[in-house]
């Protein structure tokens, strides 16, 4: 169960981890972080505005009595203050050995001023994406058209936690593993209405369905990404996102689903780069 630490004086945030094949059996792990911009204090930095927050991913195996740990800072300076409910995101990126018993703790702090802070903690796994079976990656999610992001294998992803995905049109990036280049295939991308504004469920309708064909063009490693964009509007509630491929050629097929929570389209939100502080890796 998630559980929440708060400093001095709490700083709700949002935030969710997406995992992906990493090089040599390792596994890259990103944390998407969203903070709305009334929890943060704000200082006048000659005409403008300052927000700064920090954010650190940890990863602690259990078993193996290992850490990894990523701390970044990230500061926006703006020309007038922000709404309050005007979301400021980023991420951060590690790379971890796999394992089924891992502590998850991410933290954020004002550093305007002391004691402002939060820490959320879960027990979650890191999977294994190194076999040779089709396999699916996480499905994350992010605002379109960014402009600077998360990159990754040539696409750029404002990546978003899952309980912050605008009502409008929005990203969904996922990776397809061990498809054989030249193999047709086809995907298909539904999405099923599962509770609704007021976070009561809903009776089964019919879901908004994609379908797409195509030939793979997997790297050498095996891994083939695809970016796809939704732009169907939906209503504000909580949905089941679940991706299907199946290779034309042998029939095998992989599935991963993924829940989210469309927010109002009146949210305004800004994409934050992190500055890299002392990654501790050991």
């Amino acid at each position: 169960m998630l559980t929440a630490i708060s400093a001095v004086r709490p700083l709700p945030f949002f935030y969710d981890t997406y995992t992906f094949r990493g090089e040599g059996g390792q596994t890259t792990v990103v944390a998407a972080f969203a903070v709305e911009a009334g929890e943060l204090e704000t200082e006048r930095v000659g005409d403008k505005n300052r927000y700064r927050f920090n954010v650190t991913l940890l990863l602690a195996d259990t078993v193996l009595r290992s850490v990894t740990n990523r701390h970044d800072s990230v500061y926006v300076h703006l020309p007038r203050r922000l709404r309050d409910e005007h979301l400021l995101y980023t991420h951060i990126e590690v790379q971890a050995p796999p394992s089924p018993s891992i502590r998850q703790t991410v933290f954020m702090t004002d550093p305007t001023w002391a004691g402002i802070g939060q820490m959320y903690w879960d027990y979650s796994p890191i999977p294994d994406y190194s076999g040779t079976e089709l396999m699916l990656s996480d499905v994350a999610l992010g605002q379109p058209d960014a402009q600077i992001g998360w990159d990754r294998r040539g696409a750029t992803l404002a990546l978003l936690p899952t309980r912050q995905v605008p009502s409008r049109a929005f990203d969904v990036y996922y990776e397809i593993y061990n498809l054989p280049a030249g193999n047709p295939y086809t995907t298909e991308i539904t999405v099923q209405r599962i509770t609704d504004a007021s976070g009561e469920a809903v009776e089964s309708g019919e879901p908004v369905s994609l379908h797409f064909s195509g030939e793979s063009t997997a790297a050498d490693d095996g891994t083939l990404p695809e970016l796809r964009r939704m732009g169907t509007s939906f209503s504000k509630g909580s949905y089941r996102m679940t991706v299907t491929i199946v290779d034309q050629k042998t029939g095998e097929t992989a599935t991963r689903s993924s829940t989210f929570e469309v927010q109002t389209s009146g949210r305004g939100a800004t994409m934050v780069p992190a500055l890299p502080v002392t990654p501790l890796i050991r």
